[in-house]
């Protein structure tokens, strides 16, 4: 048991690190914007069917995963208007965009629901000049966790401008915003477009890691991307030195390690929706537990 779950260990470390960028994204609208955003689980395989695609069509890795973040960010952008312009609650905005973003992936890819690239094709991780220089069995670990560096340090620095603390201030006291004479509609619309935008390059960046797109490939992104970013904050909640987008990324990692190892007890990777209900459920019940002892 041990030693399987040694030998999958690189493998879990990407995947940590790729799913991190998924969990920022998730940690603007459920820490940050408290915006139940459903558009997750049609957003990260929009991310991916448009990356795919562009790589199928000749793009550039780099152009590609632009392509991908697009994409996130009119997704969002759409969530955003259905919510703040036509009135809807936020959690069936969600879904609403979700379902259609079903249907949209498909047509992005041509009706295909299983997508692959040819041998040779060149991604993020492959058949590139900067991916050749890199040790092969490190490439990967070695660009995911610049690329992850990359994006907390851009988003951290976002979160300390005016913009940023117009995006706090809507998810804990909208009077605030108003108060300064912003609309909390279109500070809402931001971080939706910026959170789904991230999570779309997750999932362009996971289809450039696997080489190839599913469909079905965004079931379960948000619990995903929840369970990180609550693993996270509930490891780090004594520490204050410890911004949100570390404890996101953490948690993100944590949770594929856990994953792992109950796959390396004896779990078929047909479970492994089941595992990550099971273990959500866990840390929700956890974290309530604790809240009910605090208040008693």
């Amino acid at each position: 048991m041990l030693s399987s779950f040694l030998a999958t260990l690189p493998s879990t470390l990407e995947q940590g690190l790729i799913y991190a960028i998924l969990a920022l994204g998730v940690m603007l609208t459920y820490s940050i914007l408290d915006f139940p955003d459903l558009t997750v689980d049609g957003s990260f395989p929009l991310g991916g069917a448009v990356s795919l695609t562009l790589l199928r069509a000749g793009a550039g890795p780099l152009p590609s995963l632009a392509g991908a973040l697009l994409a996130g960010a009119l997704a969002g952008l759409c969530t955003g208007l259905i919510h703040v312009k036509l009135g809807v609650r936020a959690l069936f905005s969600g879904i609403i965009m979700m379902t259609a973003l079903y249907s949209v992936n498909l047509r992005v890819t041509g009706g295909q629901a299983l997508l692959t690239l040819p041998r040779g094709s060149a991604t993020l991780f492959r058949a590139n000049p900067v991916a050749e220089a890199l040790p092969e069995g490190l490439r990967l670990l070695f660009i995911a966790c610049l690329l992850v560096l990359l994006l907390k340090c851009l988003l951290d620095a976002f979160l300390n401008t005016r913009a940023g603390f117009l995006l706090r201030a809507a998810g804990d006291n909208e009077s605030v915003v108003t108060g300064l004479a912003r609309d909390k509609g279109n500070v809402k619309i931001v971080g939706l477009v910026l959170a789904n935008a991230l999570v779309a390059l997750s999932g362009g960046v996971l289809c450039h890691a696997q080489r190839m797109f599913e469909v079905s490939m965004g079931t379960g992104a948000m619990v995903m991307g929840l369970a990180s970013v609550i693993i996270g904050t509930n490891l780090f909640r004594r520490l204050e030195f410890v911004k949100g987008t570390t404890a996101a990324i953490a948690g993100a990692i944590l949770y594929r390690l856990c994953v792992a190892a109950a796959i390396s007890l004896g779990l078929a990777p047909m479970d492994m929706k089941l595992v990550t209900a099971a273990l959500f459920l866990a840390i929700l019940a956890f974290g309530g537990l604790r809240k009910e002892k605090r208040h008693a």
